[in-house]
């Protein structure tokens, strides 16, 4: 019995996680990883030079101008919190390489016995590591691919994984536009829980980013989830998310995003309110990077993500 509530308590940590209902393990995994992809609700497949790439496009790495590293946190709803830490760096003679970790705990829960008595308390966690290589395919084009360890626990229970990611990302700074496409956690469970294999949340998603002549905008479309089967071919292109980030000084940047899928999930009866939508800043002092986003889940409340970039 107490096995049976220790998963159950699993499985609701996995669905606050996420965007939506998901069916899969480790459904964090789809989670934005930084303040500046929150900001732009998520739609970051095609942005270049940003080490938090790593998670997302692999093939971003090769565009590191310098060696850059980054942290964040992220305050999700109740007691959930979450963080990162990533670096990459160009290596001569062999391309861009990065490493980074996910990390999400869960906060501490009681612990019932067979009669539904107080045991104690038992806490849950989860880690992803993740380690990435880049390089150039031909000119203004660059592939990547990443391996991930994924680790959960729970009440002293333990489930891994292993993943890998890919990715393409082409440039063509005439036009000043970029095309981006990934695929994300294709793997399996190398432990289970229960003894059940689930599979990963596997995402194919393809993006552009466009800098408008005149303006001082970046704006970013991306489609995911493109693998799953919604229905008809339309509705297979309806988990869209649109950024911007708009660069008003050296120093200061506005962003703003908007994630259709989430919307649709977050609503509750005839209303969604703010669900869906997102905004941040960005500081950049000397060689430091400080960024800030604030995502709204509609009446289920609104979170807070703060990282940190250095380049070197």
């Amino acid at each position: 019995m107490r096995r049976a509530l220790t998963y159950a308590m699993l499985a609701a940590l996995g669905s606050l996680t996420a965007r939506a209902q998901e069916t899969t393990a480790f459904a964090y995994l789809r989670n934005d990883v930084g303040a500046r992809a929150a900001a732009l609700a998520g739609s970051v497949v095609s942005l270049a030079n940003d080490p938090a790439s790593l998670f997302v496009n692999p093939a971003s790495l090769g565009t590191l101008e310098s060696p850059a590293g980054a942290a964040g946190y992220f305050k999700h709803l109740l007691d959930i919190n979450s963080g990162y830490v990533v670096y990459g760096q160009q290596v001569e003679g062999i391309g861009a390489v990065g490493a980074g970790v996910l990390y999400t705990n869960y906060g501490s829960f009681p612990a019932l016995d067979d009669f539904a008595n107080a045991s104690g308390t038992f806490t849950a966690s989860d880690m992803a590591f993740s380690a990435g290589y880049s390089n150039t395919l031909q000119e203004n084009l660059t592939y990547g691919a990443a391996l991930k360890f994924i680790y959960s626990s729970i009440a002293g229970y333990t489930s891994t994984a292993l993943a890998a990611d890919a990715g393409l990302l082409y440039r063509i700074p005439e036009s000043r536009v970029a095309l981006g496409a990934s695929i994300r956690n294709m793997g399996r469970m190398l432990t289970t829980y229960a003894g059940v294999q689930e599979p990963l949340p596997l995402d194919v998603a393809v993006g552009v980013s466009v800098i408008p002549r005149g303006l001082p905008l970046l704006l970013n479309v991306d489609f995911d989830r493109l693998n799953e089967n919604p229905g008809s071919f339309i509705d297979r292109f309806g988990a869209f998310t649109v950024g911007g980030e708009f660069t008003l000084s050296h120093v200061f940047r506005a962003r703003f995003g908007y994630n259709n899928q989430a919307r649709k999930d977050l609503q509750t009866g005839t209303s969604a309110g703010l669900a869906g939508f997102s905004a941040g800043i960005g500081l950049t002092i000397s060689s430091t990077l400080v960024d800030y986003a604030l995502s709204s889940y509609g009446a289920i409340g609104t979170l807070h993500r703060v990282s940190v970039g250095m380049t070197f």
